[in-house]
């Protein structure tokens, strides 16, 4: 995929995007406890990998059920490794700035080996600042933290003498190839870019205060421009954009879970000012950048993202709508089904494999 101006960028869609990978992304927020919510999310990534999906995401929070169900990412990858046999798994992401290092690239290794070789790791600085207090951390400092945590990584992944003179055992040096970075911000992307590694563009993020009816378009295409001016010579971009999307067999059954999900983030959105033309469903979804609804009409909103036509990859996420599991099936086939070749991606299996999975 070639790098597309910032100009051309902005400009109407006047062609369908070309994704090369597909990907599903959960925060296992099914309504259970934390037993069954591990339980459907696996059978879900079961389920991306038997209609072809390249990729499975899931994220990483500590403390707050509502929030996000998995505090501890590589052992449950390791877990979902065992039922799956070729889709890539990704932490999408892992908060480093309250990690050991050296334990991180520890799991990510031995998940990496029971694998097969799967594993992506996504790694940001952390939202969630009320956990740095838990972690007996001042959240002023995630930055730094992250930097330095991130340097740590690559170093113990490529080989390298850690403090003592001691190397990371098992070896894992591709690793280093397979990071992703997860940014809010042009001077984040920037960074991800010139550290050749991958850039994670959230599903949706705030507005600026004067910029309030921005589109995610609009915010993340100086973000991409940034990423791929910074990225080195002869390094491929990798481009993640997350996505909000629910596709359901009727526009009656998609808004009708629509809004059971999204009314439970109302009183997050009421101080924004978003809520604001009285129809409280269609404000959810704008606020929320959800793509919601028929495959038909999913696929024509997700051709209005301009953010897509550079992106390399796209995963699907139900979440804020979090419908019950046996939706979630239906949506995730769906989307490989309907939605994803119209946006240019093609299955890496034939329909026959479907069958072993």
């Amino acid at each position: 995929m070639g790098r597309l101006p910032a100009s051309a960028a902005s400009a109407p869609m006047t062609t369908v995007p070309s994704i090369k990978r597909l990907g599903f992304f959960t925060r296992l927020l099914d309504q259970a406890g934390a037993a069954e919510r591990y339980r459907l999310a696996t059978a879900q990534i079961v389920q991306a990998e038997k209609y072809g999906l390249d990729s499975a995401w899931i994220a990483q929070h500590h403390f707050h059920e509502g929030e996000g169900g998995l505090p501890a990412p590589f052992v449950f990858l390791a877990h979902v490794a065992a039922h799956t046999s070729r889709i890539r798994l990704g932490t999408g992401i892992v908060t480093l700035p309250l990690e050991l290092p050296i334990r991180v690239a520890e799991d990510a290794a031995v998940t990496d080996l029971l694998s097969g070789g799967r594993l992506e790791v996504g790694v940001g600085p952390g939202g969630n600042l009320t956990a740095f207090t838990a972690f007996s951390l001042d959240s002023d400092d995630r930055h730094g933290l992250f930097d330095r945590h991130l340097a740590l990584l690559k170093t113990a992944w490529s080989g390298g003498e850690l403090a003592g003179g001691d190397r990371l055992y098992p070896a894992s040096p591709t690793l280093v190839d397979r990071i992703w970075q997860a940014t809010f911000t042009v001077a984040g992307a920037r960074r991800a870019g010139a550290a050749g590694d991958g850039l994670m563009l959230s599903r949706t993020q705030p507005r600026p205060a004067d910029a309030l009816q921005s589109s995610l378009a609009d915010i993340q295409n100086p973000m991409l421009d940034a990423y791929l001016e910074a990225l080195p010579e002869g390094r491929e971009p990798r481009i993640l954009a997350s996505r909000t999307i629910f596709v359901a067999d009727s526009t009656a059954e998609a808004m009708r879970l629509a809004e059971i999900g999204l009314s439970r983030m109302r009183h997050r959105l009421a101080a924004t000012g978003n809520l604001s033309s009285g129809n409280l469903v269609g404000d959810l979804i704008a606020a929320m950048d959800a793509h919601i609804g028929t495959p038909d009409e999913v696929i024509a909103s997700l051709q209005v993202d301009t953010t897509l036509r550079r992106a390399t990859d796209l995963t699907m996420q139900v979440h804020s709508i979090d419908p019950p599991h046996p939706y979630i099936l239906r949506s995730i086939e769906l989307f490989a089904d309907k939605v994803a070749p119209a946006l240019g991606w093609t299955p890496k299996m034939n329909a026959g494999a479907r069958q072993v999975a």
